[in-house]
C-alpha cells in the first residue's frame, strides 16, 4: 500500500498534487511519501509479534539523510556496504549498524571498528584475517557474523541473485562450522551472529524459509558445541510490485511465513529490507519534452533519463507509468524514452496512456529504491532534486544540482602548461 492516490483524475502524494511539486521544484523530480515509508516499517515490525527482532534498513536502496533519519526515529538500524554509507547513517542519527559487502577496505574496517557497529557481515576467510589484523592494531575485538552462502536459487534477475554458490557472495555453507570454531579461539574476533542474503526483488517467500532452516541448523549445531550467537540475520530482498494489479507478498507476508520457524530461537532476529520499505514510497515525476512520430511508433520523450533512473536500462524492468492528470479521450500507445544518447534509455514500450501532449507530466511509480541512489551525471546531466511529503506539507530534502556542480571537483589543466 502507498499514499499516491487520485482525486478527480489528478495524482496526489498524500495531500499534495504532484503537479504543484513539479511547478515548485522543477522536473525530473523524486517525490517521497512519509506515510508510506512509516507504514511499511511498522507493518513489517508488527508481523514478528513477540519474537525479538530488529529491522536494519538497507542503505544502498536510498541513502538520503532525511529518509535515514526517519528510519532512526522509528528505531531501525542500517545495513551499510561502504564507509560513505556508514558516515551518512551516523550523521542521520542511526545508532545500530551492520557492515556488509564483499570488498571492505582496511581503512573502512578501521574507521567503522573505531566508531562502533553491531557486527561485520564477513564474506571470506581473507576478510576475516584483515579484520583481525585491524582489531589487534586497535586493541579492540571485532564483532563478527559470517555471511553464509546457502546455495539457494531465489528466482530473481541474474544480476541481483546473491545466494547461489556460483556467485561472489558469502562463505560456503559447508565451511561455516569450522570457521566459527576457529573464531572462538581468536582473541580479537568475537562471533555474535550468522547471516545470509539471497538477492533482491525475490517474489516468493519459500527461498527465505529454506535459507532460514539452513541457518538455524548451523546455529543449533554451534550451540551444541558451546558457541552461542546473539543474532540470526535473514537479509533482505523482499519484492515490490512494479505493474498495476501485480500481486506479490507484502513485507509482513515474508515475516509471517518465517515466524513459525523462529519461535523458541534464543537470538535476536534481524532483517535487512530496503526496496520493500522505500520502493513504493517514492515516484519520479517527469515532463514530456516532445511527442515524436517515428517509424510505426510514437515516442514520448521526457526530461528524465537513464542517468536519473537506470533500472529500466540495466535490468529491462518496466515500471508503471501514468500521466499526473487523466484525460478523457482515445488512448495513445507510446514508448516512453529519455534524452540520453543510448537506445537503452527507454522507460517503457507500448504503454497505453490517456491523451497526452508536450508539457504534460508523467509519473514513474515505485522509484523510491535504487532510483536516486544509482543516478549519475552521464551526458553531463544534473542530478535531480528530492522532496518529502508529509500530509499537506512538502520539504526539499536534496537540492537540484547546478551546472557548477559538474566541474566543482575538477581541475582544468592547460596543455600548453604541461607540454
Amino acid at each position: 500500500m502507498d499514499y499516491f492516490l487520485r482525486k478527480r483524475g489528478k495524482l496526489y502524494c498524500e495531500s499534495i498534487y504532484l503537479g504543484e511539486l513539479a511547478d515548485k521544484y522543477g522536473t525530473p523530480l523524486y517525490v517521497y511519501s512519509l506515510k508510506t515509508l512509516v507504514r511499511h516499517f511498522k507493518v513489517a515490525s508488527r508481523a514478528f509479534g513477540k519474537i525479538r527482532h530488529s529491522i536494519f534498513y538497507s542503505v544502498k536502496a536510498n541513502s538520503n539523510l532525511t529518509l535515514l533519519g526517519v528510519i532512526a526515529e522509528l528505531g531501525g538500524g542500517c545495513d551499510i556496504v561502504s564507509l560513505g554509507e556508514y558516515l551518512t547513517a551516523r550523521k542521520a542519527g542511526v545508532k545500530r549498524i551492520i557492515f556488509s559487502g564483499v570488498g571492505k577496505k582496511r581503512q573502512e574496517i578501521e574507521m567503522v571498528l573505531k566508531n562502533g557497529l553491531d557486527f561485520f557481515g564477513v564474506e571470506s576467510e581473507n576478510e576475516l584475517n584483515v579484520i583481525e589484523e585491524v582489531a589487534i592494531r586497535l586493541n579492540k575485538p571485532a564483532p563478527i557474523s559470517l555471511r553464509i552462502n546457502p546455495d539457494i536459487d531465489p528466482g530473481t534477475h541474474k544480476y541481483i541473485a546473491t545466494g547461489l554458490k556460483k556467485e561472489k557472495f558469502g562463505i560456503p555453507i559447508g565451511q561455516a562450522v569450522d570457521i566459527y570454531k576457529e573464531i572462538s579461539n581468536r582473541k580479537y574476533l568475537k562471533a555474535v551472529g550468522i547471516s545470509m542474503h539471497l538477492g533482491s526483488q525475490i517474489e516468493s517467500v519459500s527461498p527465505f524459509v529454506e535459507g532460514l532452516l539452513k541457518l538455524k541448523q548451523i546455529f543449533c549445531k554451534l550451540s551444541e558445541q558451546n558457541i552461542f550467537l546473539k543474532h540470526i540475520d535473514l537479509g533482505g530482498g523482499w519484492a515490490v510490485p512494479f505493474a498495476k494489479g501485480q500481486h506479490l507478498p507484502e513485507p509482513a507476508d515474508y515475516v509471517r511465513e518465517m515466524v513459525p520457524y523462529l519461535k523458541g530461537l534464543e537470538a535476536e532476529v534481524i532483517v535487512e529490507p530496503g526496496r520493500s520499505l522505500i520502493g513504493n514510497a517514492g515516484v519520479l515525476v517527469t515532463k514530456i519534452t516532445y511527442l515524436k512520430k517515428g517509424y510505426r511508433k510514437i515516442y514520448a520523450i521526457v526530461d528524465a533519463g537513464m542517468n536519473d533512473f537506470i533500472r529500466s536500462a540495466l535490468y529491462g524492468k518496466e515500471h508503471r507509468i501514468e500521466p499526473t492528470i487523466l484525460k478523457k479521450g482515445k488512448t495513445l500507445n507510446v514508448d516512453v524514452v529519455g534524452p540520453v544518447c543510448e537506445s537503452s534509455d527507454t522507460f517503457a514500450k507500448n504503454v497505453e496512456l490517456t491523451p497526452i501532449k508536450e508539457g504534460d507530466l508523467l509519473c514513474l511509480f515505485t522509484a523510491g529504491a535504487y532510483g536516486f541512489s544509482m543516478s549519475s551525471n552521464y551526458n553531463s546531466r544534473l542530478k535531480t532534486a528530492e522532496v518529502l511529503v508529509a500530509g499537506d506539507n512538502d520539504f526539499l530534502i536534496r537540492e537540484r544540482e547546478t551546472y557548477k556542480d559538474l566541474w566543482r571537483k575538477q581541475k582544468l589543466i592547460k596543455t600548453r602548461d604541461i607540454l
